[in-house]
């Protein structure tokens, strides 16, 4: 009963909990935060000295002491206590103008596919211990398609690819269900590694994360494009130990990358073959959307649609699709119920 009445007045919220980004979405008033998931921690004392936009600010530019760390790889929690942390940060800041008397909020989290028991209850209890009254996990794919606005509770195939930080997630939806899916370690995070070994390898020349990623946003590309792009890249010469400036062109950024693109193009054949002819016709009419920041490499549309004769749509501002899908489901949260995962273990008490 009580939950009932809570639930009326306190600001629940969903997060799409990202390796790279993390989004919160307030019910009723939408996305209010889109920060990194980096924390910055005092390694001597243990205390937390920043986290989200302050924190990515110090990436590779910290005294030994202080580590500037993502909780968060490849789509799952790998430090439990800076999770928590980071989560309790989110919550408190979406929470600011509360009054003071508010009940805790309702949590939402996007979280990928095939994730362990383990792994969903590490998200829950973190979430819980940071402030959370009660926690609903809902998959990324399925937060994707209803915030492309795919009608996911008819009948028919949706195809949804997304490309995040650390995982892509493969998946065909149809009543309110996954009918088959795929999820792959490989996005964001590892084609800005690609680009750092290629350019370690060609030249010589050691370069950090955040220049990695610039280089690919400016004129990274899944196919070569006919037109030739440059982009300047700084770091350290390992032959002489020096800095150095570097201009490389965007023959180069595809060449790093094009073995794992291959691997996310033939996850999402392997998912296609594994879809069922009915749904495929509709997949086919309605198009694969493409969701995620990864979902806005250069051509990667057009790859896809070559490779699997399909039309594919780019969703609007895919970068925030998930949090928006998981809003949407925080605001309906009765009649989208079905959408949410069940978990096989107790829930703490309140």
């Amino acid at each position: 009963m009580f939950d009932k009445i809570f639930s009326y007045i306190s600001e629940d919220i969903a997060i799409d909990l990202g390796t790279a980004n993390s989004l919160v979405y307030v019910r009723g008033q939408g996305i209010v935060i889109f920060e990194p998931s980096v924390v910055a921690i005092n390694k001597k004392t243990g205390q937390v000295l920043a986290i989200g936009d302050e924190a990515k600010k110090m990436v590779g530019r910290t005294p030994a002491h202080i580590v500037a760390t993502r909780p968060l790889v490849k789509g799952v929690i790998s430090d439990f206590e800076v999770t928590e942390q980071m989560l309790k940060y989110f919550i408190e800041k979406a929470h600011k103008k509360r009054i003071i008397f508010s009940p805790r909020p309702r949590v939402i989290i996007g979280i990928p596919c095939g994730v362990t028991e383990v792994e969903k209850k590490a998200v829950c209890d973190a979430a819980e211990n940071a402030g959370a009254r009660k926690v609903f996990l809902i998959e990324e794919p399925m937060a994707a398609a209803i915030g492309a606005r795919l009608p996911i509770q008819e009948a028919g195939g949706n195809f949804v690819v997304d490309i995040g930080g650390g995982t892509t997630e493969v998946a065909v939806i149809s009543l309110g269900g996954i009918v088959s899916s795929k999820s792959l370690r490989i996005a964001g995070d590892k084609l800005n590694q690609d680009i750092i070994n290629f350019v370690q390898e060609e030249y010589k020349l050691l370069i950090g994360e955040r220049t990695a990623e610039e280089a690919k946003i400016n004129i990274g590309s899944a196919i070569p494009l006919k037109e030739k792009k440059e982009w300047p890249i700084r770091g350290r010469n390992l032959v002489t130990g020096l800095p150095e400036e570097i201009i490389i062109s965007n023959k180069d950024i595809h060449q790093a990358l094009e073995k794992s693109i291959k691997q996310i193009i033939n996850a999402v054949k392997t998912t296609v073959e594994e879809t069922p002819p009915e749904l495929l016709a509709d997949v086919m009419s309605r198009g694969i959307y493409l969701v995620g920041g990864g979902g806005l490499l250069r051509e990667l549309d057009v790859l896809i649609t070559k490779e699997t004769k399909i039309p594919v749509k780019v969703a609007e501002d895919p970068l925030t699709t998930v949090v928006r899908g998981a809003g949407i489901v925080l605001e309906n949260i009765d009649e989208l119920s079905e959408v949410l995962v069940e978990t096989e273990y107790e829930e703490a008490p309140k």
